[in-house]
């Protein structure tokens, strides 16, 4: 059960460093040193530095910048190592120096040292790192995403401007003349002067894309994301099985409008099932893990 908390605990302590920290290395030396005291106090050194290398090793496999090289395999790897650490090697008897000290009760009776190190390591994992193994999912399915949709109906409106320039200069338009389907011409030549123009903006607002990571429509998930799989696990361990329905409905409800005006792609159908079930996953996932470990 240690294990598997100290682990979840540097992953997640990790990714939080990597998404708000100004100074990384500040940020994961201060992680390295409070896992240091707490493996010191609670005699578990060597699951500490378990977890600080299974860290290490998921900053580097799992990168937040770009999608992630091994896709969507440290995370089962993870997964299997948690629970196989919950499952098989259960709790410890004692808990070092910080056991004879340390008391804390809940309305379910008494909290061991282990247990609590393992809920906290698990609600830090899913804030910042479930959001890391959605979207190695998404990757890894190549779901398309509405920023991605977005971009791309705008580039190849600009890549269609190079051949109306050049139809038009092959067949220029006089001032006042008549065109083939009987349109008189604009005054200008050609008409060329409001074309042109019309033109220019749309290329400069094609041009405007920044050439940013496909990932950038991630913003708003990034506060969703994790409050929905807290609330998964709390509600979960709490038995509240009919709220915990009625919230996954609700949010099936308020997206139901943007998904609704997916047309034949469905692309905005596939990026919220694909996400939302991954994340619930996780949710359910680390309430089980929880829930064993309290009960094992």
């Amino acid at each position: 059960m240690i294990v598997a908390g100290f682990i979840l605990l540097a992953v997640g302590s990790a990714d939080l460093v990597r998404q708000f920290a100004p100074h990384r290395w500040v940020g994961y030396l201060t992680v390295a040193v409070i896992l240091l005291l707490l493996g010191s106090v609670s005699d578990a050194l060597l699951p500490m530095m378990l977890g600080l290398v299974v860290g290490a090793l998921w900053v580097w496999c799992m990168p937040s910048e770009r999608p992630a090289p091994l896709g969507f395999w440290p995370a089962v790897l993870l997964g299997v190592l948690s629970i196989g650490s919950v499952v098989w090697l259960g709790a410890r008897a004692d808990a070092g120096l910080i056991g004879s000290v340390w008391s804390v009760r809940s309305p379910f009776g008494e909290v061991p040292f282990d247990l609590a190190i393992l809920t906290v390591g698990t609600g830090v994992f899913l804030l910042e790192s479930a959001n890391l193994v959605v979207r190695a999912a998404l990757d890894g399915e190549h779901t398309w995403r509405p920023a991605e949709l977005r971009r791309t109906v705008v580039l190849d409106t600009a890549d269609a401007q190079p051949a109306a320039s050049e139809a038009a200069a092959a067949h220029p338009v006089v001032a006042g003349a008549q065109r083939d389907d009987g349109v008189m011409g604009p005054v200008g030549v050609g008409g060329s002067d409001s074309t042109a123009a019309g033109q220019a903006e749309e290329a400069g607002d094609a041009d405007a894309v920044p050439a940013r990571d496909t990932r950038a429509g991630f913003k708003g998930g990034r506060l969703i994301g994790p409050l929905e799989r807290i609330l998964v696990m709390l509600l979960t361990l709490a038995a509240a099985y009919p709220i915990l329905a009625a919230m996954l409905a609700a949010k099936g409800i308020v997206r139901f409008p943007e998904i609704s005006r997916d047309g034949e792609t469905g692309a905005r159908a596939e990026y919220f099932l694909v996400g939302s079930l991954v994340s619930w996953v996780i949710g359910l996932g680390a309430a089980f893990l929880v829930w064993w470990a309290a009960h094992s």
